[in-house]
């Protein structure tokens, strides 16, 4: 039996044991605005700042951001520490890189890797309604690559933040359709 729930070329079935430890902790993405970038992802997208590492001599600093609920807000340690311990423990993280001074010059701008040469693609947010979700961000005034019901794959949304990256708005079951259909 494969240890894989689906097929695809080059699975590996006999991973080293070590890896079954391993966890996906975080994606990176530079921003160019720290203040412009806290915004969206803290007010618009409701992540919250778990820590933020500044490295003077380099001159850039990393802002890391989650979804936390309240109850395990209360669990953090308050303790630089043991906090930055925590952070990289964790899953699904999303670290924002600055490199100082990128704010200051009006012509500096990031791939956001969707443009040609197309690389990175975006990150996904899982939503419960992805309809309310797209109202509440066309209120905010979020930036629309595409809406819920544009293009052929309805039932998802992505917009842009401050720096171009794009961000998938889904809801979960309604993706269950899409894996039906492909299936062999």
């Amino acid at each position: 039996m494969s240890r894989h729930f689906e097929k695809a070329p080059g699975l590996c079935e006999q991973p080293d044991a070590e890896t079954q430890r391993y966890v996906f902790n975080h994606s990176m993405m530079r921003i160019k605005d720290p203040a412009r970038s806290m915004d969206f992802y803290t007010r618009v997208l409701g992540l919250r700042l778990l820590r933020k590492l500044d490295f003077p001599e380099m001159q850039f600093s990393l802002y890391f951001l989650g979804y936390v609920d309240d109850a395990t807000a209360s669990e953090i340690p308050s303790d630089a520490g043991e906090r930055t311990t925590w952070t990289f423990s964790g899953s699904g993280i999303l670290e924002l890189t600055h490199n100082w001074g990128t704010e200051d010059d009006a012509d500096f701008q990031y791939h956001n890797g969707n443009d040609k040469p197309q690389g990175y693609g975006h990150i996904g947010i899982a939503v419960p309604d992805v309809y309310a979700a797209a109202s509440r961000l066309e209120t905010l005034g979020a930036d629309f690559v595409k809406r819920p019901d544009d293009g052929k794959m309805k039932g998802i949304a992505f917009i842009r933040d401050p720096d171009g990256y794009w961000i998938e708005i889904l809801q979960p079951d309604m993706l269950a359709s899409q894996g039906k259909k492909q299936q062999t």
